[in-house]
């Protein structure tokens, strides 16, 4: 860079052949050069001033956001399971206030292919999700836009993510630095290709993804198919035990044959016996739930299509009437829908329950967790576990007091959402 520009400083500073006024001119230059070259983004909490990262600490850059509605990142289709494309979302939403623009809507998926990814039926997100709600409740912390905004189709930079193990949290955070810089103003459209979102590396705390969560609420349609499972639930249950409470129980019974062959061979990696639980060991630990008062609804969250066990309603201790889809008369009310919405509605009937019971290795039941400790929290309560707080949850897979499951409430102070996204067996409680 040419410095004879700054040349003219020299008028600020009469006698240059001081040392002490030499000193005044070389720290005035130094601040001049540091503003030209320094790039913005370090500007951001969670990035020191050096240009280094700081990796020790939750990578948060929020209090001065501005979205600019003429930038936008767009990302690859969101695949998966319902909670696995929430997390993936987030974490696209998260990259896209790092790099200062709004994210474009992306594509969901419907249909539920691990492998045979062109086999993905693709679902647009405000099929599921309400759009301006989001943008709603969400403004000043992440944005979406339609792809019809887009002005300059062509303007588009594409960036390959990296993959493999070579490509460090390091390394990842280095390119979406690299992206925030003014090199890339002109593109109008970042577009990330390669791997889904879920699988890039997670720089963000637990409670920026929650207050991205909070944002995602499903669109009527899905809520009315859920308001009527829950009302069933309640109405049937009246009608077995007059005696029994308008609260039910959701258990997140998982004992499907693909999560059963996926949970053993988790606990043969991490030598973690606590992850699978038999289907007897579910219905002892719910039975021993210290305080809850009986009799009482349970509603079995399962995926019926992927079940071998055909007697869930069999075994259960007095006091504890247990419903699945088929006894509660919902079964078509779920089938007419894709995979994705079948996910939805459950979750729903999971998170709005008086009590949830559900695995710590689970994605979809953590998700839940982190939900109904998020909501506490925004109301103010203290003590987030036990049978006595507004809306506890518990972790089956877990022994806690007298042989039932083990409070459950996510540490909403977590540096990453590693936990939440691959089960842990430390879970938290106060």
């Amino acid at each position: 860079m040419d410095l004879s520009k700054y040349k003219n400083l020299r008028f600020f500073v009469p006698n240059l052949n001081s040392l002490a006024c030499k000193c005044v001119a070389l720290t005035v230059i130094a601040l001049v050069l540091r503003a030209v070259f320094l790039p913005r983004f370090c500007s951001f909490r969670g990035i020191e001033p050096n240009n280094s990262f700081a990796f020790n600490k939750p990578f948060r850059i929020y209090s001065e956001f501005h979205s600019r509605n003429s930038k936008f990142l767009e990302v690859p289709q969101i695949v998966w399971g319902l909670n696995n494309q929430k997390i993936a979302l987030a974490r696209a939403c998260l990259t896209a206030r790092l790099l200062n623009r709004t994210l474009l809507m992306p594509s969901l998926s419907a249909s539920l292919f691990y492998k045979e990814i062109d086999k993905l039926e693709p679902i647009s997100f405000h099929k599921v999700f309400q759009f301006e709600k989001f943008n709603s409740l969400c403004k000043g912390f992440v944005q979406l836009a339609r792809h019809s905004e887009i002005s300059n189709r062509s303007n588009v930079f594409e960036l390959q993510k990296g993959t493999g193990r070579r490509w460090t949290i390091e390394k990842d955070l280095d390119q979406l630095r690299q992206l925030s810089s003014n090199h890339y103003d002109d593109y109008e459209v970042i577009r990330i290709t390669g791997k889904n979102p879920f699988l890039w590396h997670d720089h963000w705390p637990v409670e920026d993804y929650s207050t991205v969560f909070q944002c995602l609420v499903l669109v009527e349609d899905i809520s009315r198919q859920a308001d009527k499972v829950i009302s069933k639930i309640r109405q049937i249950g009246l009608q077995e035990n007059h005696n029994i409470s308008t609260g039910y129980v959701a258990v997140h019974m998982r004992i499907e044959k693909d999560w059963m062959i996926h949970c053993k061979k988790m606990q043969q990696r991490s030598n973690i016996s606590e992850i699978c639980s038999s289907k007897d060991e579910i219905m002892e630990r719910v039975t021993n739930i210290v305080g809850l008062k009986k009799p009482v609804a349970i509603y079995i969250a399962v995926a019926d299509n992927l079940l071998e066990d055909k007697t869930l309603l069999s075994g259960w201790n007095e006091g504890l009437l247990p419903f699945t889809k088929k006894k509660l008369g919902v079964v078509e009310l779920y089938e007419k829908q894709p995979y994705l919405i079948q996910s939805a509605i459950d979750y729903e009937v999971c998170l709005r329950s008086n009590v949830f019971v559900g695995n710590s290795f689970s994605t979809f039941s953590s998700l839940v967790v982190l939900d109904r400790t998020q909501k506490m929290i925004n109301i103010g309560v203290g003590k987030l576990c036990g049978i006595d707080v507004m809306w506890p949850s518990y972790a089956y897979n877990l022994l806690g007091k007298s042989k039932g499951p083990r409070p459950w409430a996510t540490n909403m102070s977590d540096s990453s959402l590693n936990a939440v996204s691959y089960g842990t067996n430390h879970i938290s409680c106060l």
